[in-house]
């Protein structure tokens, strides 16, 4: 996913920040508790599309990066 974009996309839920997990291709939103697929590199930002992050997931991504 194009870095330019991914600065531009923002949860649509929370409109927090997204942060790309290549391997799984998702945007995950750590305020909303949510991954959103990547299919065919279109992120699709739809709620009822994502999936719920679990406690271990969340805390993942805390030591990744702070919260904004």
């Amino acid at each position: 996913m194009d870095n330019k974009l991914l600065e531009l996309l923002v949860c649509p839920v929370t409109k927090g920040p997204l942060q790309f997990d290549r391997d799984r291709q998702e945007l995950l939103s750590r305020s909303a508790r949510l991954a959103y697929p990547v299919r065919n590199g279109i992120p699709i930002l739809l709620e009822n599309e994502a999936r719920t992050l679990s406690d271990a997931e969340i805390d993942t991504l805390a030591a990744q990066r702070p919260a904004v």
